[in-house]
């Protein structure tokens, strides 16, 4: 448990955290998130990062970016479907948050996921979610940014 966050806090954090879990395709901004918690806004976004690390939308954009995943490698469904059932509004933010995240688009991910599959049947699916989680530790246009400075600098 952090360092001085109240058990009950963090129960009420925890309500949130569950619903984004249970409905990560659904839009959940800082207000609606405060209010399952039962906290202002202000307060909840600072202890949500406190609790678990990262603020709120990293870690619905986490989870949203794992459902997707999951779904590409497990399922036939297009990419256009995924996107809208993983809750993004537009195929290209979807496609390029994803770039962003994974380093590599949809289509590619699925293309190697599918040559892979065999060899996963083996191993137990919590390793294998494991595995496949997001580490968003910086945000995404963050993560951007730097890149972008990456290729312009010739060192």
């Amino acid at each position: 448990m952090p360092v001085g966050q109240d058990p009950r806090l963090l129960r009420r954090l925890l309500r949130a955290k569950d619903r984004m879990d249970a409905d990560s395709q659904e839009e959940w901004p800082v207000a609606r998130l405060a209010k399952v918690s039962g906290v202002s806004a202000a307060h909840f976004a600072r202890s949500f990062k406190e609790a678990f690390g990262v603020p709120p939308h990293r870690y619905l954009l986490t989870r949203r970016i794992e459902r997707a995943k999951t779904l590409l490698r497990d399922t036939h469904l297009s990419i256009t479907e995924i996107a809208f059932q993983t809750g993004w509004n537009s195929l290209g933010s979807f496609g390029r948050i994803f770039r962003d995240v994974t380093g590599e688009s949809p289509g590619e991910l699925r293309v190697r996921e599918m040559a892979a599959q065999h060899q996963l049947s083996q191993v137990p699916h919590c390793f294998v979610s494991a595995a496949y989680r997001p580490d968003l530790t910086i945000a995404v246009s963050e993560k951007r940014r730097l890149d972008a400075n990456d290729i312009g600098d010739p060192s």
